[in-house]
């Protein structure tokens, strides 16, 4: 083989209506360290459909590259082969791959293919498990509603959502999407508190619209950054109010800059101050509602509320 002049990386990320999962992002990155290690010049190509602004395949000048490497995946398929043609001039090297018919025209168009498995093959370790690791991100919780048609032209429950979905996607954080509602049909949900709470002590922050959302994270000691999605204020206003929870915007400050500073604060003081709350929550010095459940069972009590 020549000594490569640049080299260009590609891979099922590459492709127009291929997908980029995170063992094939991480085994690129394996990729690139060994390359850049060696000081060896290479572009990486990415399909447009994942990152608009990137280098993409239908903007490649082949002429540019002396060498194509397929980074993980399977081998198999038109794209594959096409790229065998479009960069007939290159030496081409798959690395990290899985090798389904070693006969294919997509296999076989390559002059080394370093398989991860192959038939007849000892398989190898995936590019993705020696990776570089990057630093942890935080890991957020989502728990947001569209119903309450209760509260009739207060709400602002579609707005809320839009505005604060649209700000997580540009965070760099890891977003579960949850639910408070308990299902025993649907593997997807949890079917008792026990469970959803195993989730919420595991999670870094939780972002929310509903009181049982607020509440139940700072039962578990993971700061909640809470939303009212009424207009005025209504059921978690008051709950934040009754927890002491200052991690509060109403409907019209869940802007981005809103947003943004409760973040900070979850992340950083807010830590402690949930822990101190499921703490307080756990004694004996919280009232609620139901401590005046019996005297109202015996008739003492003769308003509607107090």
């Amino acid at each position: 083989m020549t000594t490569p002049r640049r080299i260009l990386l590609t891979g099922w990320f590459s492709f127009l209506d291929g997908e980029a999962t995170a063992g094939d992002v991480l085994a690129l990155a394996r990729t690139e360290e060994v390359l850049g290690r060696a000081g060896l010049a290479y572009d990486v190509v990415w399909s447009p459909g994942f990152r608009p602004r990137a280098l993409h395949l239908e903007g490649v000048r082949a002429e540019r590259y002396s060498h194509l490497v397929f980074v993980c995946g399977p081998l198999h398929g038109p794209q594959i082969e096409e790229l065998h043609r479009r960069f007939a001039h290159c030496v081409r090297v798959a690395v990290g791959t899985s090798v389904p018919d070693p006969a294919a025209p997509a296999v076989t168009g390559f002059h080394r293919v370093l398989a991860r498995d192959a038939p007849g093959v000892t398989p190898t370790t995936d590019l993705a498990a020696r990776a570089p690791a990057a630093p942890a991100r935080p890991v957020a919780g989502v728990i947001l509603t569209h119903g309450q048609h209760e509260y009739g032209p207060r709400r602002r429950h579609d707005r809320v959502a839009e505005q604060v979905t649209r700000w997580m996607a540009g965070k760099d954080c890891a977003r579960l999407e949850l639910e408070t509602r308990l299902d025993t049909r649907d593997w997807r949900l949890c079917a008792t508190p026990a469970q959803l709470a195993a989730v919420l002590s595991r999670l870094d922050v939780v972002v929310t619209d509903r009181l049982h959302g607020l509440v139940l994270a700072l039962r578990a000691g993971t700061p909640a950054l809470a939303v009212d999605p009424v207009e005025g204020g209504a059921k978690v206003t008051a709950q934040a109010l009754a927890c002491g929870w200052p991690a509060l915007l109403s409907a019209d400050e869940a802007g981005p800059e809103g947003l943004e500073r409760w973040w900070g604060w979850c992340l950083g003081a807010g830590r402690e101050a949930a822990r101190r709350t499921r703490d307080r929550f756990a004694g004996d010095g919280v009232q609620d509602a139901v401590d005046g459940l019996l005297p109202a069972l015996d008739g003492r009590q003769s308003t509607a509320y107090g």
